[in-house]
């Protein structure tokens, strides 16, 4: 399951994520958004976890807690929306 974690702290690593979530089970992946031209954090992430049931735990639990200053914001990822065409046609 992709979870969508919202709020980040700019300064939040991947193993800071990773800790988190690795004690509700095994996380796949964590995939911290960074601006482009800056490199920096955009202060959201994604974290992958293959067991739906471990995913929802950490969900419930960690939504609304405090990081490095910041209270999350954590949900199941949707789909993100097609983006329009830039051509402009």
């Amino acid at each position: 399951m992709e979870i969508f974690v919202g709020n980040l702290s700019y300064a939040s690593t991947e193993e800071h994520v990773r800790g988190l979530f690795g004690m509700f089970g095994t996380v796949e992946r964590v995939d911290i958004i960074t601006d482009r031209v800056t490199g920096r954090s955009r202060g959201f992430c994604f974290v992958r976890m293959p067991d739906e049931d471990e995913a929802r735990e950490a969900i419930e639990d960690l939504n609304g807690i405090e990081l490095q200053g910041r209270t999350l914001a954590i949900n199941q990822a949707r789909p993100r929306a097609p983006r329009p065409d830039r051509r402009g046609w």
